[in-house]
């Protein structure tokens, strides 16, 4: 994969995207694309979830204005386009290497890194603490989550989504829809809804409407919000959301910066209460074998670019995991009241072989 030229050595910091206009944008995506998918081939590491994320990831640093807008990205895994973006370029092939780049975002490495991500989920109660931190002090900065899908599943986000729409505070939460798995098809019309419903006008236009419908009586009060609510979910989706006091905006295609930019700048400058935008990405997007796997290349040992064969790591002592998982199906098979508990991922804490070997007791 060749990396264009000159465009990422224009880029150090956040700032120096301010002036590009959408054609740079997209031409620094794909410089982006290319140095994660070359660093990563050297060092190994989580890949197909930053591809998914590099237009997002460019649109979010252009926009607002990090560090002093918080970004803070669930888990972590999709981190590295933004490590690229934050300075820290010239070490990005140093990743997960002893004394290198950290994995995952880490507040000791730089001011980028506003939340150490880890386990999944964390990212909005992160993001309401900051947002309520922010408004003690009087600052004025904004506070964007971003978060995937499969994260979006835990009660934790739900619980820290409830408390932000109850407060009513300014936050800004961007669903990394992934898997395709609560969107619609997106395109040219959901596209014009989104930029529609983020707008200045639609938005002064609904507060005024609220103002008016607060002097009504009670029950054509909540018949009112209802009725704006659903006829614009019927549109647009997200009631889930609304129901928890965000304003949706959504779905929209994350790999179209002509969508997310204007989009982005209109959330930016709303004033009031939580906001969710529902951007559908492609895990992968831009590196064919990883498009193609199964996996979409989660997590890859060192692989050969052209061809994004991995290699084979060295033989060495099993894992924690992998023992743990061996010893638990030894002992279910003497006592069928032994049952296993997994986080929602069978494949890394290894109870999928506990399941198959039990379900399938011939393995």
């Amino acid at each position: 994969m060749t990396i264009p030229p000159s465009i990422l050595d224009r880029v150090n910091i956040p700032a120096d995207t301010k002036d590009f206009n959408i054609g740079e944008l997209r031409e620094l995506a794909d410089a982006v694309r290319a140095e994660v998918v070359d660093a990563v081939s050297v060092t190994g590491g989580h890949l197909g979830a930053g591809l998914g994320v590099v237009e997002l990831t460019v649109a979010l640093h252009h926009v607002f204005d990090t560090p002093k807008d918080k970004l803070i990205w669930d888990v972590g895994h999709q981190c590295y386009p933004h490590k690229i973006l934050t300075g820290r370029r010239d070490r990005i092939r140093t990743l997960r290497q002893g004394g290198g780049l950290a994995g995952f975002t880490k507040r000791a490495e730089s001011e980028y890194d506003p939340f150490g991500a880890a386990h999944a989920a964390t990212s909005i109660s992160a993001g309401l603490g900051m947002a309520v931190a922010r408004d003690l002090k009087g600052d004025d900065n904004h506070v964007i989550c971003v978060i995937g899908d499969g994260s979006m599943s835990a009660g934790m986000a739900y619980e820290a989504m409830n408390n932000a729409g109850a407060m009513d505070k300014r936050l800004i939460v961007i669903l990394n829809d992934n898997d395709m798995s609560i969107a619609p098809p997106v395109g040219a019309l959901s596209a014009h809804l989104a930029r529609l419903v983020s707008g200045g006008a639609y938005t002064t236009m609904r507060r005024l409407a609220k103002d008016m419908v607060n002097h009504l009586p009670r029950p054509l009060k909540e018949a009112a919000r209802k009725t704006e609510e659903y006829a614009r979910g019927m549109a647009a989706g997200g009631t889930l959301f609304e129901e928890l006091g965000f304003y949706y905006v959504g779905p929209i295609d994350g790999h179209n910066l002509d969508h997310l930019v204007p989009i982005l700048q209109n959330v930016r400058d709303l004033k009031d209460g939580p906001v969710l935008i529902h951007a559908v990405t492609q895990k992968g997007k831009g590196y064919a074998p990883a498009e193609n796997a199964a996996d979409k290349y989660h997590g890859v040992s060192r692989f050969n670019v052209i061809t994004g064969e991995q290699q084979k790591g060295k033989a060495g002592p099993p894992s924690y995991t992998k023992v743990f998982a061996q010893s638990l199906i030894k002992e279910a098979k003497k006592d069928d009241r032994i049952v296993a508990v997994t986080a929602a991922m069978p494949g890394g804490d290894r109870a999928g072989p506990f399941w198959r070997c039990l379900s399938h007791p011939h393995l």
